[in-house]
């Protein structure tokens, strides 16, 4: 698992490392005796710790705010496109509501749980019969775009690309390809707009059958790189740039 290697190669280098689970964490003043925090989990009690732990001015890595607008379907949506990359269209409402306004050519759609959870919950939805749902229910739906998908993770200035699925999750099978230009571009772009806090993470791609336009379906902050291809120990350079923020921040504080 990532956070047990991490938690050695941290303690090899003379930290001493504690892992919060759901289990043993408690949102008190006891988590603001460490000198810092790894915000691996988007789940929201963690979110809620991270904000808790900021606010006491003690570094967490990274971003709290960046994980959530990541992990928030509409947050994240706004964010693509305020970094001038392209997202799909969305459309937002009731199933009653999505049935009068939806338009043949708006199929086929993606439905997406609001905080997202990796693949789960995520449903093609073909035409208006398929949207049978409950009917309090507020929906988000994502164009579905027809062409390549792709994973591409980074970790600082490195890319991997691979090939993946539709609708996989990031565990799956998967052929790593040079990453192409468009693509960097994108991880550039993405990069500097988050302005030095998107130390490393992945970006879920799809470029569209035809026009080769390249869309931001999904991203993330840290994933579980269970997929990542090169030799060298991604490991040691996620330490690294954690461990670099950390002295950054501890000299803002």
């Amino acid at each position: 698992m990532l956070a047990g290697k991490l938690k050695e190669y941290f303690e090899n280098k003379n930290w001493e490392v504690k892992i919060y689970t759901h289990n043993n964490l408690n949102i008190n003043v006891s988590l603001l005796e460490n000198d810092f925090f790894i915000l691996k989990s988007k789940k929201l009690f963690f979110l809620y710790a991270a904000y808790y732990i900021e606010a006491n001015n003690i570094p967490v890595i990274p971003n709290p705010n960046l994980s959530y607008m990541q992990k928030n379907r509409i947050e994240s949506h706004f964010l693509i496109k305020r970094a001038g990359l392209n997202a799909p269209e969305i459309f937002m409402g009731t199933p009653e509501t999505m049935k009068k306004s939806l338009q043949a050519r708006d199929f086929p759609l993606i439905l997406k749980p609001i905080m997202s959870s990796g693949s789960h919950g995520i449903l093609k939805i073909n035409n208006v019969e398929d949207i049978n749902f409950d009917q309090n229910q507020i929906l988000y739906l994502e164009k579905y775009i027809i062409g390549e998908h792709y994973l591409v993770y980074f970790i600082g200035n490195e890319i991997c690309t691979l090939i993946k699925p539709p609708l996989s999750n990031e565990h799956v099978d998967m052929e790593k390809i040079s990453t192409p230009d468009d693509i960097k571009k994108a991880i550039v772009k993405w990069r500097k707009y988050l302005n030095g806090d998107a130390l490393f993470g992945h970006l879920d791609m799809v470029k569209e059958k035809g026009t080769n336009k390249l869309y931001i379906v999904d991203p993330g902050s840290f994933p579980a790189f269970s997929k990542w291809k090169y030799e060298s120990s991604y490991i040691s350079k996620i330490g690294e740039l954690i461990l670099n923020k950390f002295e950054k921040l501890k000299v803002k504080i």
